[in-house]
């Protein structure tokens, strides 16, 4: 397919999914509009709930790096019959005169940004933000992320309320009319988000985002707090009842329908591509969630869509008991261009508890090393290997075990280590599958996996190793985000910040995103 012909798809509302087959730094530098990082290293992982009907239209790319036919080979194999290759790659695009955007979660923050100049959402300062908190004035600062980047940094006496929570909780929080509540996340996108969900959904309350986030709060030189565990409180029946009020009529007003789970043999049809999502915690899916819906809790799937939904014009579910965050959720996503619908009346005997796990291709059979057997083995003669995120590595990882990426395995591993056994490692153990395969194929060593991945080795209670020390590859699969974390260089947080304040533009001239802003 043609750069011009994705665009007009993109236009035409046609379900496709366009995949960039790179890893997630060299995805980062440059891509279109709606693609999605799907690397050829990590292929296996999701792709089956990513892109669940094998007819969809699959347009692969990479940057002349000859990842396409090896992509194409595996899919097809795993019965996808619809997939083509983006004719010219990025280079074609780019000839075209099409748009090509930076950063991870494009589409998402190019909305937000979207969203504040239609509706000139109101903001505050850090500055005036810290004046606030020295005159101990009538506030509260929600912090809309999740709660794991909340403890990482947050600003001075913040609640961690992920952004789906916010309508549910604001009024419990805040529960005096004349309270200013302030809205904030890591520099821009959630906290705009948060704050006009806010007012869309008629809190009394006056609300302002936090210009820039934490960001903005570094670039004035405050400190940030680290490990808090502020968080909101259960609500009343009462409460409730009045937020699903709010977010009903809010989401009403963008053509988000509600369905009873008896309706939904109609909405399923085998041309179109239905993601279900179940926008709740992640201890209330554990207790029951509807069959086959996936857990994406809701201010993480309007600031994630290109990754865990990549088939654009595919129609979106989405299950809350309480409806409040399924309709504030379904509604930004319908102002994104998603056909949403709300499920409704699920009978308690349908619903599974549990995690959901992953579909994907058959795991291969491989020689497999025990938990209890690594763990007495010597290992001086085995080399440890583990095929995690280099972030997800970094932040711990089986003593001894070195990052290395899938991709560059044939370059990386050492020939002097040829004669020692390789133990592969990945988080649950399906993806050292995969690669052990691939290398019984290609390499004369012995290679084993470990039984149930590095968070078996966890639940079994032995020690792990945190950083990332004496890589086999560089850490090039990641991108670094620079709102992330407390010690980025001030460049690079102001170059992200003004690469936000100029997404409307871009879209502008892109011009196929189809976004509207009520």
């Amino acid at each position: 397919m043609t750069p011009a012909q994705v665009h007009i798809a993109w236009k035409a509302g046609r379900e496709i999914a366009l995949i960039d087959l790179r890893e997630e730094a060299e995805f980062a530098v440059a891509h279109p509009l709606f693609a999605a990082c799907l690397p050829l290293s990590r292929l296996e992982i999701g792709l089956f709930d990513l892109v669940p009907r094998s007819e969809t239209m699959i347009v692969l790319y990479d940057d002349d790096t000859g990842l396409i036919e090896r992509a194409r080979t595996k899919l097809n194999s795993w019965g996808y019959c619809n997939v083509e290759f983006l004719e010219g790659d990025l280079a074609a695009w780019r000839a075209a005169g099409l748009e090509l955007f930076a950063d991870v979660n494009s589409p998402s923050k190019a909305f937000g940004e979207l969203v504040e100049q239609r509706r000139e959402t109101p903001h505050v300062a850090a500055t005036d933000l810290q004046s606030l908190i020295s005159e101990q004035a009538n506030i509260v600062i929600l912090d809309a992320r999740r709660f794991d980047e909340y403890q990482t940094m947050s600003i001075p006496g913040a609640v961690s309320v992920p952004g789906a929570e916010l309508v549910l909780r604001a009024e419990t929080l805040a529960p005096d009319p004349s309270t200013d509540i302030i809205v904030n996340c890591a520099a821009r996108t959630r906290s705009i988000i948060g704050t006009q969900s806010l007012i869309n959904a008629g809190i009394p309350n006056r609300v302002m985002a936090l210009r820039n986030g934490t960001i903005g709060w570094t670039l004035e030189g405050r400190s940030l707090q680290t490990d808090q565990d502020r968080q909101y409180v259960e609500i009343s029946a009462e409460a409730a009842a009045r937020a699903a009020e709010r977010a009903r009529s809010v989401a009403y007003r963008t053509g988000v329908r509600h369905l009873s789970y008896r309706d939904l043999v109609g909405l399923e049809e085998p041309t179109r591509t239905l993601y279900r999502f179940d926008v709740r915690t992640e201890q209330e899916y554990l207790e029951g969630h509807p069959p086959g819906f996936r857990l994406v809790p809701g201010g993480q799937l309007v600031q994630e869509t290109d990754m865990v939904a990549p088939i654009r014009g595919a129609r979106i579910l989405l299950f809350d008991d309480r409806a409040v965050r399924a309709d504030m959720t379904a509604s930004w996503l319908a102002q994104m261009g998603w056909q949403c619908f709300v499920l409704d009346d699920v009978p308690p005997e349908v619903l599974e508890d549990g995690m959901s796990h992953p579909i994907g291709p058959p795991t291969p059979d491989c020689i497999e090393i025990t938990i209890s057997a690594l763990s007495e083995a010597d290992r001086s003669s085995m080399l440890l290997l583990d095929l995690a995120s280099s972030r997800s590595h970094a932040r711990y990882h089986v003593p001894g075990a070195r990052f290395g990426m899938r991709s560059r395995l044939a370059e990386d591993l050492p020939s002097s280590d040829c004669q020692k056994t390789l133990v592969l490692i990945s988080p649950d153990d399906r993806l050292a599958r995969y690669v052990a395969a691939e290398l019984a194929e290609s390499k004369h060593r012995k290679v084993v996996v470990l039984k149930g991945g590095t968070e078996a080795w966890r639940a079994a209670g032995h020690l792990l190793e945190a950083g990332l020390v004496d890589p086999i590859s560089p850490a090039q699969d990641v991108y670094q985000r620079p709102y992330e974390g407390r010690d980025n260089p001030r460049e690079q947080m102001e170059g992200y910040l003004n690469w936000e304040y100029g997404l409307v533009a871009q879209l502008e001239r892109d011009g196929s995103h189809g976004f509207f802003v009520v």
